[in-house]
């Protein structure tokens, strides 16, 4: 405890010295010693010291002095009547007597230590059962529960060769060599459907006002994996226990009402659809929010952030002297939009934003002779940490042949990303209310991948692009399909957020997403199950069971772009709850 906490501390305490004066001049005024002269002195000096430190009010003093003043003298002359009746023996010693206290010096007294010790009790917090320590009343405790059932039902024309490539980089590579490796890659299942998946999804979070302009949280959720954009977690597997997982951890400093700087991490700093960014996910680095209010029902905002998508390894490659150069990963972005609540029944919203990744493409290596021994190639990092699907990839590896035995030398491929991402976005909302309790949202995103390039594609890859080709042609540039465009359209009816019994949400959707329009690590999970290169629409509805507690339902229809047949339907059926 600093020099400050002590001092406010002891500020907070009854006053001892005070106190004690108080409890003195009752114990006096009920026993003194015998001796009348003494007690007159001793009595008066209490008094006289009690007005003046302010215990006493000076008219409840002045009645006690005269009072006791009058008992001395009533004493005296009583002592000296004992004495002459007694043959002249006075009190023995030990003896007390008990004068009056009048009625109103008792009561200030009283009210004087009630109100000490109530001051007390109020500024720590246990002045009544009802009240709390002061620093809970900083904490705020947060979290909500999901239980979902879901299904995935595929088409019998879809794809059978679908190559899993996350697995493929997640593991040590596949061997292309189809002389040395007459296996197929690790593939998805595209044609046996899956019902009835029991999920969950918990979370829960602290946040904390340090200070007048300094904030902490720290969030715990489940998971499956360490994955960025989903916290649900699969039940089954033997009824083992589940993970838990640091969701969240950051502090926020905001040295003026419009402007927040947050570090850590944090969830999404930008105003975004499940489009671009999963509603799961959460960014680590520093971002910081701005919003001025220009007008009455009119006002600015934007946001901002660095960051960190991932970083080189220090020790890679693990078995070599010579290590990776410097090589972080990064995501930039910027973004600064409008509220405008034109009527009580009509407001408007807009915002445009630009998205940066940094550093995330594939390179093609130099020449690496894994047959004498190497441990990797000299672009391994350049692979994604993760990826679900849909992007233009192309393999990193230039792998040198054995000049003894070309033709039986394994080349086992990683694959990068082969466009570079620059997103420009426009997201509008326009909220309404319809009749009594029934309101209308519309809500609209666009993104633009500026940096989508075919010819760079294949330059940066060397004619090493694996997928997006035209359904049975040819693997050339010729055959390749991608795009750089996604949209969505989305209408809401009823209760935006379900708070109260009985409130009701209905809503229906659209969306299209080309091959390449944006990363397909970060959006959401659950259309076409996560990625890019996909299409379809999708409708939902819900019903609040109890306050913060609903019932939900949503089908999601999607197929591919481009490409090879890909179509899947998702079912969700959730029970919600949040506090």
């Amino acid at each position: 405890m600093n020099d400050h906490d002590r001092a406010r501390s002891a500020s907070r305490r009854p006053r001892p010295a005070r106190r004690a004066l108080l409890c003195c001049a009752v114990l006096l005024s009920l026993a003194v010693p015998a001796s009348a002269m003494a007690a007159e002195t001793t009595m008066v000096k209490l008094i006289k010291g009690l007005i003046a430190s302010g215990a006493l009010k000076p008219e409840d003093g002045q009645a006690l002095l005269v009072q006791a003043e009058a008992e001395a003298t009533a004493a005296q002359r009583s002592t000296a009547v004992n004495a002459a009746s007694s043959g002249g023996v006075a009190l023995e010693a030990g003896d007390v007597r008990v004068p009056y206290v009048p009625q109103s010096v008792r009561d200030g007294i009283r009210d004087e230590v009630r109100q000490d010790v109530m001051a007390q009790a109020k500024a720590e917090g246990w002045a009544s059962p009802n009240e709390v320590a002061e620093w809970t009343k900083r904490i705020k405790v947060s979290g909500d529960m999901r239980v979902r059932s879901e299904s995935r039902f595929y088409s019998e024309r879809n794809s059978d060769i679908e190559t899993n490539w996350a697995s493929v980089n997640a593991g040590s590579g596949f061997d292309t060599n189809n002389n040395t490796n007459l296996q197929l890659p690790p593939l998805l299942n595209t044609r046996q459907d899956r019902r009835n998946l029991w999920r969950i999804r918990a979370r829960l979070g602290i946040e904390a006002m340090i200070g007048e302009h300094t904030t902490a949280g720290v969030r715990l959720a489940s998971g499956s994996s360490n994955g960025p954009v989903s916290t649900t977690e699969q039940l089954g597997g033997g009824l083992g226990k589940k993970d838990v997982w640091l969701d969240q951890a950051w502090l926020a400093y905001s040295p003026a009402d419009w402007v927040t700087v947050r570090g850590g991490r944090f969830g999404n700093p930008f105003w975004t659809s499940d489009t671009l960014f999963s509603n799961d996910l959460n960014f680590d680095g520093l971002a910081a929010n701005l919003r001025y209010d220009i007008a009455d029902g009119v006002g600015l905002f934007g946001n901002l952030a660095v960051v960190p998508l991932e970083y080189t390894s220090d020790s890679a490659p693990s078995q070599s002297r010579v290590k990776t150069p410097n090589e972080n990963k990064w995501l930039s972005g910027a973004q600064v939009g409008v509220n405008w609540r034109f009527n009580d029944d009509n407001s408007l919203r807009a915002a445009l934003g630009y998205y940066d990744f940094k550093n995330i493409s594939g390179r093609l290596s130099s020449p690496c002779a894994l047959y004498a021994g190497a441990v990797g190639c000299d672009t391994d990092w350049s692979r994604p940490a993760f990826m679900q699907k849909g992007n233009t990839l192309m393999l990193i590896r230039d792998i040198a042949r054995n000049p003894l035995d070309p033709a039986n030398t394994p080349t086992p491929q990683y694959v990068g990303l082969a466009s570079a991402f620059r997103l420009a976005t426009f997201n509008l909302r326009w909220d309404t209310q319809l009749a009594q309790d029934i309101g209308m949202r519309l809500d609209a995103d666009y993104i633009r991948n500026l940096a989508y390039d075919k010819q760079a594609m294949f330059a940066r890859a060397n004619n090493g692009i694996v997928n997006n080709y035209g359904a049975g042609g040819s693997a050339s540039i010729d055959t390749f399909r991608s795009g750089d465009t996604a949209w969505m359209l989305q209408a809401t009816f009823g209760a935006t957020e379900l708070k109260e019994k009985g409130q009701w949400q209905a809503l229906l959707g659209y969306k299209r997403i080309e091959a390449d329009a944006l990363p397909d690590a970060y959006n959401d999970p659950n259309f076409h199950l996560g990625g890019t290169n996909a299409r379809g629409y999708y409708v939902g509805g819900a019903y609040a069971l109890d306050a913060r507690s609903w019932i939900s339902g949503k089908w999601m229809a999607a197929k591919e772009v481009s490409g090879p047949p890909l179509s899947i339907d998702v079912f969700q059926l959730e029970f919600n709850t949040g506090f």
